[in-house]
C-alpha cells in the first residue's frame, strides 16, 4: 500500500472584498485539519490579517513565505502574489481585487504544474471584476480546462445528498439546445462515469440523465432533443458498459426519492441542475471541477459581498471543499496503485508511457 502523505494544499484567495479570506481562515482554525494537510494560501497577508481582526481570530497564526517550497508543516502558509499597495474594500467590485484574484490563480497553478502543491481549492471570484482585470475566462472551470490541452472540463457539484454534473455551463439559455449534440452527452457523461470511479471510488456507478424539455418532450409535442440526441447518447453510452439511464424530467426526477437510486445526475445545463442542488446542499455543496489532470475543488456559493466583514459567513461549504480534495487525491492515488498492481498480476510485462502530456498542468 501506498502511505499516504501529508497534502499540500493550495487556496487562492479569490476577491478580498467578498467572503473568501473569511472563510479560508474559519475553515483553517481548528489546528486539527493541520495534522493531515499543509494549506498553502495565495493573495495577501494584509487581506488575510484585516479579516482575521474583523472575525475575531487573532489567535490564528499565519507565517509569509516567498515559495511553496518553504512552506512549514503544521502551519498556515501565506504567500503575497502582488507587490502593489492592497486596499480593502468590503463588498465592493474593484479591479485591484480582480487582480489578486487573478495573480492567485496563476501563481497556484504553476506551483500545481511544477509539484509545490498537490491540490488546489480556490475561494469565490466575481466573474465580472476578474475579467475587467484581465481574465479572459467565463469562470475556474474554463480556465484549468484551457491549460490542460484542451481537455473539456466537467463542472460537478458534491454533496452528502447528491453529486451533479453538466452537460453545458456558462451558456446563456437561448443558447443551450445548439450547444447539446449526442456526442458532447456521450463525452460528459464518460467523464462522469470515469470521475465517479477514479475519484469517488464508486466501482459501477449508476447515472441519471436529464432532459432539456419538459415531460421529456412530450414524445415530440414540446421538443424533439429527448428523441433525437438524448436516447441515442443514452443507447450508446449502454452498449459501452456505461449504466446511464434517462432521460428522466428534472421537475419529477428531484421531487421523488428515486435521485436516491442513483450515484450521478448529469444535467443539460447550468440552472436545471443547480437550482436543485443548491436548494438542497447550499452551505455543504462543493464545486469539483472533473476530468482534469489535477484536483481542483471550491465552495459552491459566490463571493457573497453583501455579507462581506460582517463575521457571518458559514466557512461549511470551504471547509468541504478542502477535505473532498484532500479525498480525491487520496482515491487517485489508491486507483493509480491498485491499476498497477492488477497490471502487474496480468501483464507482467513494462507498462508503456501514458502518450498523452498536458500542457501547463501535472497529473496525479
Amino acid at each position: 500500500m501506498t502511505e499516504i502523505k501529508n497534502i499540500n494544499v493550495g487556496i487562492t484567495i479569490g476577491d478580498i472584498n467578498g467572503i473568501g479570506p473569511e472563510i479560508i481562515l474559519k475553515s483553517l482554525h481548528d489546528r486539527r485539519i493541520l495534522t493531515s494537510i499543509t494549506p498553502i494560501i495565495y493573495g495577501s497577508d494584509k487581506a488575510l490579517n484585516h479579516y482575521k481582526q474583523k472575525s475575531g481570530l487573532e489567535d490564528l497564526n499565519m507565517i509569509t513565505i516567498k515559495e511553496a517550497s518553504a512552506a512549514k508543516k503544521n502551519k498556515i502558509n501565506v504567500i503575497n502574489v502582488n507587490s502593489e499597495p492592497v486596499e480593502v474594500q468590503e463588498g465592493k467590485e474593484s479591479v485591484n481585487a480582480g487582480k489578486i484574484a487573478v495573480l492567485a490563480l496563476e501563481k497556484a497553478t504553476k506551483d500545481i504544474s511544477t509539484g509545490g502543491i498537490d491540490v488546489i481549492v480556490t475561494a469565490p471570484i466575481s466573474k465580472s471584476v476578474c475579467q475587467n482585470a484581465g481574465f479572459d475566462f467565463p469562470g475556474h472551470t474554463e480556465y484549468f480546462s484551457s491549460l490542460s490541452n484542451g481537455i473539456e472540463a466537467l463542472m460537478l457539484l458534491n454533496s452528502s445528498i447528491m453529486r451533479i454534473a453538466l452537460v453545458t455551463t456558462h451558456v446563456a439559455l437561448k443558447d443551450v439546445p445548439k450547444n447539446i449534440s449526442k456526442e458532447k452527452i456521450i463525452n460528459k457523461a464518460k467523464t462522469f462515469n470515469q470521475s465517479l470511479n477514479k475519484d469517488f471510488g464508486i466501482r459501477k456507478p449508476k447515472i441519471a440523465i436529464l432532459s432539456l424539455n419538459p415531460h421529456s418532450g412530450e414524445n415530440g409535442k414540446m421538443g424533439s432533443e429527448e428523441k433525437d440526441i438524448i436516447l441515442p447518447a443514452i443507447k450508446e453510452l449502454n452498449e459501452e458498459g456505461i449504466l446511464a439511464f434517462g432521460p428522466f424530467p428534472s421537475d419529477g426526477f428531484f421531487g421523488s426519492e428515486s435521485r436516491r437510486d442513483f450515484d450521478g445526475i448529469l444535467s443539460m445545463y447550468h440552472d436545471q441542475g443547480l437550482t436543485a442542488f443548491k436548494a438542497l446542499s447550499f452551505d455543504e455543496g462543493v464545486n469539483y471541477t472533473s476530468g482534469l489532470p489535477i484536483v481542483r475543488t471550491s465552495p459552491d456559493h459566490g463571493t457573497a459581498f453583501d455579507i462581506a466583514g460582517k463575521g457571518i459567513a458559514s466557512e461549511t461549504s470551504m471547509r468541504n471543499a478542502i477535505y473532498l480534495a484532500i479525498d480525491i487525491y487520496n482515491s487517485r492515488v489508491s486507483h493509480k496503485e491498485n491499476l498497477r498492481n492488477s497490471l502487474e498480476v496480468q501483464k507482467p510485462k513494462e507498462k508503456q508511457k501514458e502518450a498523452t502530456k498536458h500542457k501547463g498542468l501535472k497529473k496525479n
